[in-house]
């Protein structure tokens, strides 16, 4: 295979388990169903990563990087509001569809195994910067308030996001938030 064929078989098995870890959990995503979601077999799909919890990471990595990029471009809300359209759209892509399910294991295992969690600080500070970094583009651009330090502003957001994943996890109806995220949006832009 060329090096295109591979990155892309790689990118197919990232879509495909993140929708099978979605579904079932690190622990209830077996090989067999990673298998059957793929449609691969376990050598085809250990062959790109080396075990399970390497797939799992990446999977979690390229969604973090997806972040990063976001919050970048356009902020820690339009993540929410990303987050929000990929659980309403039964149509969602396969490779969004499961981003909550990931998001929610990586919760899980931040509590439960301190390996991840000290592997996964990298990633979330990345996240934490891209907010600040945005934060303070916004400012200087006289976009956002100037009456609240920048880190409490972006705690703000990141309690924000939290508790919309919790809200979700929850299985709470999710109507219609657009609302309550202008308002969050609203709440850190100058009056």
């Amino acid at each position: 295979m060329s090096q295109d064929q591979l990155e892309t078989r790689r990118r197919e098995i990232l879509a495909a388990a993140r929708g099978c870890f979605a579904r079932h959990g690190y622990e209830g995503a077996t090989v067999r169903r990673l298998e059957e979601a793929t449609g691969l077999s376990r050598g085809a799909i250990f062959h790109h990563f080396r075990d399970k919890d390497s797939l799992f990471l990446a999977v979690a990595e390229d969604d973090a990087a997806a972040m990063v990029a976001t919050v970048a471009r356009h902020g820690l809300v339009q993540v929410m509001r990303d987050l929000l359209t990929r659980v309403n759209d039964p149509n969602a892509a396969p490779e969004t569809a499961g981003w909550l399910g990931t998001q929610l294991e990586v919760s899980r295992r931040l509590r439960t195994d301190p390996d991840f969690a000290k592997r996964w600080a990298q990633r979330a500070e990345a996240i934490a910067t891209a907010t600040r970094d945005r934060l303070r583009r916004q400012r200087e651009a006289g976009v956002l308030r100037d009456d609240v330090p920048l880190p409490v502003l972006a705690q703000f957001l990141e309690l924000a996001y939290d508790g919309l994943v919790l809200h979700l996890a929850m299985g709470r109806p999710v109507g219609d938030l657009g609302p309550v995220l202008d308002l969050v949006e609203e709440a850190v832009r100058r009056r």
